[in-house]
């Protein structure tokens, strides 16, 4: 039986005290590159493990990711974000700096937490090739010292002989005999 317009009228349905916004669980990445900046990837989904993975994924592929919280009515709240393109480049210079034989960055070494291997890998460099230097120095005055040893050591192995023999002027030969003059005849 059905109920009559007045019954109709006085039921009320009971208020479900839940949020009913729309498309409040939703996820959003947002994910960029520098050489294609205005071709943005966005990925909008309802799965917090996928939008997680999809985040990770796009960071590790070099971009700039924005992970958002739908906050309702087209209102997006940020959760992380992360400049992919810098952390790849951090750890090719941490990988840079194992290759090249330098010392791992220190553990208190923070000048900026963002780019701390570069700075350190350009700073082991930069040292690196100041040794460098000074040891191309050190060589080419090791070798400009030992041209003038062996340029003297030729010099008196040829002049060895004339210099063991007394001057000229002594020699019985060359002597010039002292004439006897007396004053007067000056």
């Amino acid at each position: 039986m059905s109920p009559t317009p007045k019954q109709a009228r006085q039921h009320r349905r009971k208020a479900v005290p839940t949020d009913r916004t729309k498309n409040v669980t939703l996820w959003r990445v947002e994910a960029s590159w520098d050489h294609r900046p205005d071709d943005p990837v966005v990925i909008r989904t309802s799965d917090k493990k996928r939008a997680r993975k999809a985040f990770r994924g796009l960071v590790a592929k070099g971009a700039y990711v924005i992970f958002q919280e739908h906050a309702g009515w087209d209102r997006w709240r940020l959760v992380d974000e992360k400049n992919g393109a810098a952390l790849l480049a951090e750890r090719a210079a941490e990988q840079q700096l194992a290759t090249a034989g330098h010392p791992r960055t220190p553990d208190d070494y923070q000048p900026d937490a963002a780019d701390r291997h570069r700075s350190w890998l350009a700073r082991m460099e930069a040292r690196a090739e100041q040794q460098l230097a000074t040891a191309e120095q050190a060589a080419r005055e090791q070798a400009e010292q030992d041209a003038r040893r062996r340029r003297l050591a030729v010099e008196a192995h040829r002049d060895a002989r004339a210099l063991m023999s007394p001057p000229a002027i002594v020699r019985p030969e060359n002597r010039q005999r002292a004439r006897h003059i007396t004053g007067a005849q000056r």
